[in-house]
């Protein structure tokens, strides 16, 4: 039938799942090493769970941080909870609840863990 055919190719694109960390697992180091070019930007997104919960997530950290005593200062100043999360690709990363994106933004330049040149927000 016509109308299937191009339903299928409307909708072709759409079967994949949407992977927030795609871009910094594409980055690649020109010289053609295999460390990432942002090694020294941290990445500050939000997931959207179901309805109006969200999770934020900080990614790219320098790893000589102790990440337990980042997210207990997270969850104390911003009063929400939290974990950190080894992933294979990216290290660890820091997963807050809720929209935090501009709270942790300003938490790491206040406390000049990182400069806001490296800071990157998505979403």
């Amino acid at each position: 039938c016509f109308m299937t055919d191009s339903l299928e190719l409307n909708i072709g694109g759409l079967t994949g799942a949407f992977d927030a960390f795609e871009d910094a697992k594409q980055q690649k180091d020109p010289t053609g090493g295999s460390a990432p070019v942002a090694a020294n930007k941290v990445h500050i997104r939000v997931q959207q769970r179901n309805g109006r919960k969200s999770l934020t997530t900080v990614q790219g950290l320098n790893p000589s941080y102790d990440f337990k005593k980042v997210l207990k200062e997270f969850r104390k100043k911003f009063n929400c909870n939290g974990t950190i999360v080894q992933d294979d690709e990216l290290g660890e990363v820091i997963q807050i609840q809720g929209d935090q994106r501009r709270n942790v933004q300003q938490f790491l330049v206040e406390t000049e863990l990182v400069k806001k040149d490296n800071i990157i927000m998505h979403g």
